[in-house]
Parts: C-alpha cells; structure tokens; sequence
C-alpha cells in the first residue's frame, strides 16, 4: 500500500547504482525534466579488480554489499541528519535502483537494498534500465533550477545515442522519451572491454580507458596499423574482437624480439583506431537518422579524443550532448535521471515483485 507520488513541482529522488564494480547512491532534485544533484556518491572497486584485468563479479558482489549502506547514508547526509527511522514524511518522493543489464549479483544487490528501504520508508519505487540512466546523464549538467523549471535540461527529439562503456557499444535512436529503436551494436566485444583487455596486454592499470588515453599523450597515434573491424561497412554495427587479437600478436612479437615494447605509441594507436570505428559508424546513423541532437554517453564517453574528434566531426546543424566527466561512469545520479520520466507518470514497480534483469535490453 504505497502512497501514488501526488503532482509536484520539485521531486527529490534516491538513485542506486551496482550494476558492476562501481557503488553508487545520489539524492537529486528534479524540476520538469531538468536536473540538480544535491549529492553524488561513488565507491570503487578499481582496486581490487587491477590485478585480474577486469571485474570479478563474485568479488564484486560481495564489496557492493559492503559498501552500499555507508553509500547511501552518505548521499542521504545532506537532507536528512540522522537517516530516518520507519516511514519517511515530506523527504523522498521516489526511490530509483538500476534493475539491468548489468552482473546479476551486483544488481541483486542494489535492488534488494532499494526494495527495503521502499518499504520501510513508504517511498514509491522504480526499476531502472542502467542503459536509459547513461542517456539521460547528459541532462545533468544544466544551469541551476529557477522559479520557471528552465534549466536547459531538455532533449529534443529525435535524438541519436551512442552508448559506449566496458559492457555496452550500441547506436540508438530515441524519438520521444521511453521510445528507442537500435540502429546497431557490437557483435563481440564493447568499446569498454577493448580498452580493458588492451591495457591489461601492455602492463597498464585497470580501468583501461583511463590508462590507454593517458600514455597515449606521449605516443604517436600512426605508430602501428591497428585493424578497424567493419569500418567499411555502411552500417551500424561494431565488432572488437578482430582488434584485440592483433594487438596480442603485435604484444608477443616485440616479447620474442626481446624488444621494449613502445607502450605509448601502441596506445595511441589502440586508442585512434577504436575512436576511428565508434565515429564512422556514428556518423552512418547520423546520415541515416537525420537527428536534432547527437548523444554521447557511458564510460567510455569520458575519453578526451572520442570527445574532441566527434565535435570536430559531426555535422554542425546537430547539437552534441556529453555528460561531464563526473557523471559519464557508473553512477546514482544517472539513474535518478533516467528513472524521472517513469516517476513523474506514476508508473511505479512493486517492492515486493521488483527482480534484477542482467539481460534487460533498452530497444
């Protein structure tokens, strides 16, 4: 017997992210569809996962539920100081929790932990797709709130998104809020996994987004012919697996010669050849699409050369949106973004029924 969230003008939202090896748990005020984040909390477990070269999901697990309580007290602190006991009054208006895709242990986590608290609060709940959460990031970023709601916070439709991360490269069209249609995705590998797996092959710390765009400053990005799957198709969709397996035989030619291995260069070629493959296919769904706003969001929208060639690069009648550095990885104050829309038409989830999806697909 939740209580229906009545019309206001200004909604205050928990967002809970675990969908992978990142803690998240965010309070945002939201006013028409434009966004203000009181706090944004972020426990990671980069750390641990550097020695294996990518996550754990076991390890994973069993950290997230560690560290989500001190988590979400935390995002909490700002408002509410001691955390409430029992029912809430007159503080959330919803509780939003990433649902899927993700690792099925890391998401049990963060919904079990929401569902609880929906209940013991009496605060209306929502499943939300982690996919939708890297879309709507980009609206986090908008002037304050005024007295109007006109906080530059809006999309317009229709709308191409590339989301690129460690789990997910995938070209989406959106012609309303909630309405997707995919124009293309990866058949192996993702951005994300590529960077990982090509910096744990060289010696360099995970994540490997970070690592590889980092000695990559250093390096000369026409250093080595890196292949660039499926670029000459005219289509959408990506393929990485070609890419990884050719940087291990360039890797284990240079161990045999007993040669130094020139790590700047070989990442500044890694890294231009995956940009290369993610803009060119952007921009087919781009012709294809004819869209008012291009969207560039997930981890790997981080990357300072994905960001800078695609700007140079797409038309410029198209609006390019990116979410600032802070809110492109895996994050709470996405999810309360992307759960907002659902929120405000009351299309709630049971706390009782509500189930983790690893395989919830966006389209």
């Amino acid at each position: 017997n939740l209580p229906h969230l009545s019309w206001k003008t200004i909604m205050m939202i928990l967002g809970i992210e675990t969908s992978c090896d990142d803690t998240g748990a965010a309070l945002v005020e939201a006013k028409h569809g434009a966004f203000r984040v009181r706090s944004n909390v972020i426990i990671s477990q980069a750390k641990l996962h550097n020695k294996y070269g990518g996550v754990v999901p076991e390890l994973a697990a069993r950290n997230h539920l560690k560290n989500i309580i001190p988590a979400i007290d935390q995002a909490l602190a700002s408002r509410f100081s001691p955390l409430p006991r029992g029912r809430l009054r007159g503080g959330l208006d919803a509780i939003a929790v990433t649902a899927g895709p993700g690792l099925v242990t890391s998401l049990h986590v963060g919904v079990e932990t929401a569902k609880t608290l929906s209940l013991a609060w009496g605060v209306p709940l929502v499943g939300a797709n982690h996919m939708e959460g890297h879309i709507y990031s980009v609206l986090l970023t908008p002037p304050p709130l005024s007295r109007r709601g006109s906080g530059g916070g809006a999309l317009t439709f229709p709308a191409v998104c590339l989301i690129v991360s460690g789990g997910h490269t995938e070209l989406i069209l959106m012609t309303n809020h909630g309405q997707y249609k995919l124009l293309g995705k990866t058949r192996d590998d993702a951005a994300g996994e590529a960077f990982d797996k090509s910096a744990f092959m060289l010696g360099l710390p995970y994540p490997g987004g970070p690592s590889i765009s980092k000695a990559a400053e250093k390096g000369d990005p026409q250093s080595f012919d890196i292949p660039r799957p499926m670029i000459e198709r005219d289509d959408c969709e990506f393929s990485f697996s070609g890419m990884k397996n050719a940087i291990r035989l360039i890797v284990e030619s240079y161990k045999k010669k007993r040669a130094r291995l020139p790590i700047d260069d070989l990442a500044a070629s890694i890294q231009q050849a995956i940009v290369d493959i993610l803009i060119t296919k952007s921009l087919i769904a781009v012709a294809k699409a004819k869209p008012k706003i291009f969207i560039l969001a997930g981890g790997v929208a981080a990357n300072a050369e994905l960001r800078k060639q695609l700007a140079q690069k797409l038309p410029k009648s198209i609006k390019l949106l990116t979410s600032s550095l802070k809110y492109s990885q895996d994050n709470g104050a996405m999810i309360a973004a992307g759960a907002y829309q659902r929120i405000k038409q009351k299309k709630f989830d049971s706390p009782v029924s509500l189930t983790a999806n690893a395989h919830w697909e966006l389209v």
